[in-house]
């Protein structure tokens, strides 16, 4: 496993939830605005805000399946190459941060005691220095 295929499955995993952050905000946009039984006439220029989202939230949630999809055959390879690593904590950083997505900051602070974000950065290059389907090259 190289650190490129799992930065690309990180990518995508963070590109998931920016793209769900986008559908939630398009369906708010939608709901809160759909039309208005007040029996008072309306003007011109009223739009229905449901309708003209509508078009936008269904490419946004084509897109958002296949990403998902996208996602979950990358994550067959690289959940059983995590599986693999012997030691706990190691295996639990490169699960938090390439499978779930999780920034370092957050990574630190599920592992608690007096891991920092440096010190699990360190845990995961270190790792992939010593490990043998890497070279050094690709951990730069």
């Amino acid at each position: 496993m190289t650190l490129a295929e799992l930065n690309g499955h990180l990518d995508l995993v963070q590109q998931l939830q920016k793209t769900e952050e986008l559908l939630q905000g398009l369906w708010n946009a939608a709901v809160p605005g759909a039309q208005k039984l007040d029996g008072m006439p309306h003007a011109s220029g009223v739009n229905d805000k449901v309708g003209v989202l509508g078009a936008e939230i269904a490419d946004m949630e084509t897109q958002r399946d296949a990403l998902k999809e996208q996602i979950a055959r990358s994550e067959e390879t690289i959940a059983v190459w995590i599986a693999g690593i012997e030691d706990n904590t190691t295996r639990l950083v490169f699960r938090l941060r390439f499978i779930r997505g999780m920034p370092w900051k957050v990574v630190a602070s599920v592992l608690g005691g007096r891991n920092s974000e440096d010190g699990v950065k360190s845990i995961c290059y270190r790792f992939l220095e010593t490990c043998p389907s890497m070279t050094r090259a690709d951990a730069l």
